[in-house]
């Protein structure tokens, strides 16, 4: 499914038009991002959580030279499902 997908489907769900179901998608997205950037994660009971985490620097390897490479710490965003997605999901 796509972006434009995703606001077709919210649209029929939840009887908003297309461009106010666009305009609560980025609205959504805008916030995840900015709760991110400050370290804050963003906690959806049933669904999952949006966190930002801390990757150390680490040892990698060009795979054209075989030359080592420090590849350096970065803060990378995650999403961990809950326990009802999970179930849905494996049904």
């Amino acid at each position: 499914m796509n972006k434009p997908e995703l606001i077709t489907s919210i649209s029929e769900k939840s009887n908003l038009t297309k461009k106010d179901a666009e305009a609560a998608l980025k609205g959504f997205i805008e916030s995840v991002e900015e709760a991110l950037e400050k370290g804050d994660k963003v906690q959806l009971v049933g669904f999952g959580i949006f966190e930002a985490r801390k990757r150390a620097e680490r040892k990698g390897r060009n795979p054209r030279s075989k030359e080592e490479i420090t590849i350096p710490a970065s803060t990378v965003p995650l999403f961990k499902a809950g326990k009802e997605f999970k179930e849905r999901v494996n049904k």
